[in-house]
């Protein structure tokens, strides 16, 4: 794996980890039955994140950031 590839995985991987959090506390301070699907259903906490924009939206940016590094990295 060359260097700038590795550089991208290891960022997109930070970046949706800090998204999951960010997601966490979001869903948390929403409902409590959000926050606990977000800690054993993480895709769907994303799929809660798209109906709930305002509150949500900068935890699905990071996220689809994340996804785009780490697409760039394989």
């Amino acid at each position: 794996m060359e260097a700038t590839s590795a550089t991208l995985l290891t960022f997109g991987v930070i970046l949706l980890l800090a998204s999951w959090v960010q997601l966490l506390i979001v869903s948390f301070k929403e409902d409590y039955t959000w926050g606990l699907a977000t800690i054993f259903l993480p895709p769907l906490s994303y799929f809660y994140s798209l109906f709930a924009l305002n509150k949500a939206g900068s935890a699905l940016g990071l996220s689809i950031l994340g996804m785009v590094l780490i697409f760039f990295a394989l």
